[in-house]
């Protein structure tokens, strides 16, 4: 009996990690993807935009 008890633990670890991989994949894209990438994209232009300010092309 004492394997049983060994296994449950990781056998349920997995199922939650199943789970949560599926819910992952079933909520991208949909009707919030164009805002979600807009959003993206705006952060890394930001990003880009401090980088380029805090170090000028020619020096």
């Amino acid at each position: 009996m004492d394997y049983v008890s060994a296994l449950v633990p990781p056998v349920v670890m997995a199922a939650f990690f199943i789970g949560l991989v599926v819910t992952i994949v079933k909520s991208q894209g949909g009707p919030n993807k164009t805002k979600e990438d807009a959003a993206v994209d705006a952060a890394v232009a930001r990003a880009e935009s401090a980088k380029q300010t805090a170090r000028p092309e020619n020096a």
